[in-house]
């Protein structure tokens, strides 16, 4: 059974056991969560399609860790006018582990 699930922004194809990196959550590691946002279920040859997410339909995750990506450089620079900035961004994430996918 697969899932397709909405966190942070962005969509992920799930199924039980897969391990992956979401934007940070504001829960403490080892903490079992409810993702509700569920867009799509595929379970066999059965596909059913949410308007936005499929009713009644959940999937269950653990809080694995919480990280910061690797650091990007951003420099802004204009030319001819000895100016130059340099910046760096780590973006934090959480990452989890898929226990259960629930449809009714």
């Amino acid at each position: 059974m697969h899932a397709v699930i909405r966190s942070g922004g962005k969509q992920y194809k799930v199924e039980k056991g897969d391990k992956l990196k979401v934007e940070k959550l504001d829960k403490e590691a080892g903490k079992s969560i409810k993702i509700s946002d569920v867009l799509m279920i595929i379970d066999g040859d059965k596909v059913t399609v949410g308007t936005p997410t499929v009713k009644d339909a959940h999937v269950n995750a653990k809080i694995e860790s919480h990280g910061r990506g690797p650091k990007i450089k951003i420099i802004k620079f204009r030319r001819r006018k000895h100016h130059r900035k340099q910046m760096g961004h780590r973006q934090a994430y959480t990452e989890i582990k898929i226990t259960n996918i629930a449809a009714n």
